[in-house]
Order: C-alpha cells, then sequence, then structure tokens
C-alpha cells in the first residue's frame, strides 16, 4: 500500500500533538474542525493504521502518529526556513553579494563599508574574492560573482558600471627624498628610482597605465609589497618611492616622515566604479552597498 503524504498532512499532526485536541488544532492550521477531521481520516486511510488515540484527553499521537510526528518535525522547519528564505529574495531582504576587486588597495576601503552593510543587511550573504586571481567580468557575467569593483569600465552586454568616486593616484617618498622638493611628479623623475608597488601586474596598476607605460618610463627597479603598512614602512626607510590612491595616504600627508606630491602638474585623476548585472541593480541592498561605498570614500578623502 503506497502512501501519497503531503505537507498538510505533517502539519496535521503536528498541530494536533501541540494543541492537544482537534478544536485548537483546527485554529492553529486556520481551517474548520469538520475539515480537519475529514484530513485525519483520510490520512489514517492512507497509512492503515491508527494515528491517534482519540480516547484520550488531551489528544494523544498513538505510537505509528509519534513515527509521522519525527519526520514532521524533521522536513517541516526545513521547509519553513526555505519559504522564509524565499519570501526574502521576494521582498530584496535577502540574498547573494559576492564581491570581486580588480584594486588592490580596495580592500582597506571596502572593509568599513562592509561592517556598516552587515549591520543593515544582515541575512544577505556577503563574500570577497580578488578579483586580481581571476578574470573578474566574465565571472560577473556568468553570475559566479555579483559585483566587481574596477577603475575600467568596459562596454558589456547585460552589466552597469555605477560610479562610485574619483580619486588620485598620489607620489609618496620620504621627507628627505630628493624628489620632496619638487611641486609635482612626472614621469621622468622615476628613473633611476626604486619603485614599491602591490604585488599586482603593471596594466592594473595607475603608475603604469597612466604615466610610465606611455611615456616609456622605466624605474631602476619594482619591490612588491603586499601591506599599504609595508610599503609605507619602506618608503619612510629610503628604500624607494611609492605611488597610491589618495584615500590610502589620507594619514601620511600630516606625518613628518613623508611627502606626498601630485602625478604631472595638472595631477592624475582615475574614477571607481561598482559593475553589476542591469537586473540586480533593482535589488535594494545592492543600491545600498553602491550608496554606502560612494559615502565611504567621500569621508576617507575629507579626512
Amino acid at each position: 500500500m503506497k502512501m501519497h503524504l503531503e505537507l498538510r498532512h505533517l502539519r496535521t499532526v503536528r498541530a494536533i500533538h501541540e494543541a492537544g485536541g482537534l478544536a485548537k488544532a483546527a485554529d492553529l492550521l486556520h481551517i474548520t474542525q469538520s475539515a480537519l477531521s475529514h484530513q485525519v481520516k483520510g490520512l489514517e486511510a492512507q497509512t492503515g493504521v491508527e494515528l491517534f488515540v482519540r480516547r484520550s484527553k488531551p489528544m494523544k499521537l498513538s505510537a505509528a502518529g509519534m513515527r509521522l510526528l519525527r519526520l514532521a518535525n524533521k522536513v517541516l522547519p526545513e521547509i519553513e526556513a526555505l519559504e522564509a528564505e524565499f519570501n526574502g529574495l521576494r521582498d530584496g531582504s535577502s540574498g547573494r553579494l559576492h564581491i570581486a576587486i580588480e584594486c588592490h588597495a580596495c580592500f582597506e576601503w571596502l572593509f568599513p563599508v562592509l561592517e556598516k552593510f552587515r549591520k543593515i543587511w544582515p541575512d544577505v550573504d556577503v563574500d570577497i574574492r580578488p578579483g586580481l586571481a581571476f578574470e573578474a567580468m566574465p565571472a560577473l557575467q556568468k553570475e559566479d560573482v555579483d559585483l566587481v569593483v574596477s577603475s575600467d569600465p568596459e562596454s558589456l552586454p547585460g552589466i552597469t558600471f555605477s560610479h562610485l568616486f574619483d580619486y588620485q593616484p598620489v607620489f609618496v617618498a620620504a621627507s628627505n627624498h630628493p624628489l620632496a622638493e619638487k611641486p609635482f611628479i612626472e614621469a621622468e623623475d622615476f628613473r633611476g628610482q626604486t619603485l614599491i608597488t602591490y604585488p599586482v601586474e603593471r596594466a592594473r596598476l595607475d603608475i603604469f597605465s597612466q604615466l610610465l607605460s606611455p611615456a616609456k618610463v622605466e624605474p631602476a627597479s619594482i619591490r612588491q609589497a603586499e601591506l599599504t603598512a609595508v610599503i609605507l614602512l619602506l618608503v619612510a626607510s629610503n628604500r624607494g618611492v611609492s605611488v597610491l590612491p589618495d584615500w590610502v595616504v589620507r594619514e601620511v600627508k600630516y606625518s613628518s616622515d613623508y611627502v606626498t606630491r601630485p602625478l604631472t602638474e595638472t595631477g592624475i585623476t582615475r574614477q571607481l566604479f561598482a559593475a553589476t548585472r542591469e537586473s540586480d541593480l533593482e535589488k535594494p541592498y545592492m543600491r545600498d552597498l553602491i550608496r554606502l561605498a560612494g559615502e565611504e570614500a567621500r569621508r576617507l578623502q575629507e579626512a
């Protein structure tokens, strides 16, 4: 004899066990007592066994009924959790936000943003993947990630680049470095210098893409460091010079150990974007992250 159990059957068994009678259980299930009684008879007819001890008050489950209750307690919470998750997706209160970053220095700027975001959207699954380790834009199109922080907008079908903020890459050197006397730094000034950079390919570094490569200037040597603090330590020790985004060096501007100078007489301005799928911009949490990111960037630049 085959059973055709439905979720309503499991809910019925659980409700009667919790209520101890048909009348209260019917109220819990928002159906009439007559409809509930009919449902119980049909369920017992399907299983071929008595599921309730009717002579007892309150109404109790039989041994077979207890087996069914154990199944209900195992299955229904998972179903209810899935329903809550789907409801969250529909109303925009939950979802997935996997971020790829094509800007090495952006980690320091983004973490405070995500801390604020987490408090506002606790049910959104947030993850960060260094976009320097893989092709971030194809991953965005394939829905492997949901947002890419990038300074290089492209024309891609279905992808939108939302402007976050403008920034300036600036020259950083020890205060007693010979170049500290100059009001601004040009490409030729890097000849003979040790350039300290993040461990990133040249094409992704502003100093090369915006200044040195177009001028066909090569520094004497390149030294790489993973952390901004280490780069600044090496610069202060006169082990080399560096070029960093202005928001990264906001604190060293007031330190007697360093000088910061614009690149070229007019300075170089770059833009940072949040690349997302067009359809995802409708999600409230996505719009909120982009808003928080812009606010944090402006706060850092004004500090």
